[in-house]
């Protein structure tokens, strides 16, 4: 299966609340917590992937993997970021924005030390590529191991970020250890998905009634979010959202199941518009601050909902554009770089224009 259906409903479902919770939507949807989804997702799909490499040739082509992960990530990433450059030098705002200063951690994905600027909320690609980096190198790198040292070294990342946390607490980058608690989640998952024992402990959670059940115990937890996360601001010093981020990347994990098996909710969430905004997502979570500066340069005067509204339809046509002209080509020229074949092949030989993450 190269598509993971319903899951790119649950990036659509991400993206979009991320750019609402920056541009005036509603405090009490939390969207700042859809980038813990996509961490989740994030590690979920690059483990499941290597996995299932690994089953069919007996190892996990590392120089291919990191082949696509540049195609994949930096043409975009690298585009947007110089456009929003020219737009703050045009501006007259490239040094008084912080992106001028800061511009050598966005080069080198060190981009969650760096402080608010027009690019701040890329600083979850600087996350991800770590990730990206170390992950198959510990887990991959020496041969198949078994599930239960796969789980033993995923666990052991896990505590080293859990006792580092509570040291990162800071105005910059407040315990970044703690997002990496949300990726390696995912790759658990995967891992217990993928092995016959490990999936008869997670296969309840596939049955179409429990999936439901746990779904919609997701969406519950979600709109708590806001008062569980005033009422624990402060515990033992550490910060509400901190907290949050122990108990609800942990329920998105346990959401995965549910998404990936055939049922409902993998139906509803993989629906036509929400695959479409979901394909696009990497793009739309990017040019969200261009698309702002379009919007409010309108000079409409949106506020609120309204503005968050606007900013999405905006940003949602400008991912589109960059889908079709950067994403699906670079990731197609990646695939044939790897293949050995550098020059595009005959139109009806071409792969399908659908990246798998």
């Amino acid at each position: 299966m190269r598509r993971f259906d319903g899951l790119d409903g649950l990036r659509a479902i991400a993206a979009v609340m991320v750019v609402f919770f920056h541009y005036g939507g509603p405090d009490r949807l939390q969207g700042w917590i859809g980038v813990q989804v996509f961490f989740v997702l994030s590690g979920y799909l690059i483990t499941t992937l290597m996995l299932r490499e690994e089953s069919r040739t007996g190892k996990v082509a590392l120089k291919a993997f990191y082949l696509r992960r540049v195609f994949r990530i930096l043409p975009v990433y690298f585009l947007v970021l110089a456009v929003t450059a020219i737009i703050t030098l045009v501006a007259g705002t490239y040094v008084s924005s912080n992106l001028g200063p800061e511009m050598p951690l966005y080069l080198t994905f060190f981009n969650e030390f760096a402080g608010g600027t027009p690019y701040g909320h890329s600083w979850s690609l600087g996350v991800e590529q770590k990730f990206y980096l170390l992950w198959p190198l510990l887990a991959f790198a020496f041969g198949a191991f078994s599930l239960r040292k796969r789980l033993g070294i995923t666990g052991l990342l896990i505590a080293l970020a859990v006792v580092a946390t509570p040291f990162t607490i800071a105005p910059l980058a407040s315990g970044w250890p703690a997002h990496y608690i949300s990726i390696l989640l995912g790759c658990v998952v995967a891992l217990l998905m993928h092995h016959k024992a490990g999936y008869r402990f997670l296969q309840p959670l596939t049955h179409p009634v429990t999936a439901i059940g746990v779904a919609i115990a997701a969406v519950v937890l979600h709109s708590f979010l806001k008062p569980l996360g005033d009422a624990l601001n402060g515990q033992a010093g550490i910060p509400g959202f901190v907290w949050v981020l122990s108990f609800y990347p942990l329920a998105i994990a346990l959401l995965l199941p549910a998404v990936v098996a055939p049922g409902p909710v993998q139906k509803l969430l993989s629906c036509r518009p929400m695959a479409y905004i979901g394909e696009r997502s990497y793009s739309l979570y990017l040019v969200q601050s261009i698309a702002a500066s379009i919007v409010i340069g309108l000079g409409f005067g949106l506020e609120g909902s309204w503005l968050a509204t606007a900013v999405t339809v905006v940003a949602l046509a400008l991912a589109a554009v960059l889908y079709r002209t950067v994403e699906v080509p670079m990731i197609n020229l990646g695939r044939r770089v790897i293949a050995g074949k550098p020059k595009a092949e005959p139109e009806e030989q071409r792969p399908a224009l659908t990246p798998v993450s």
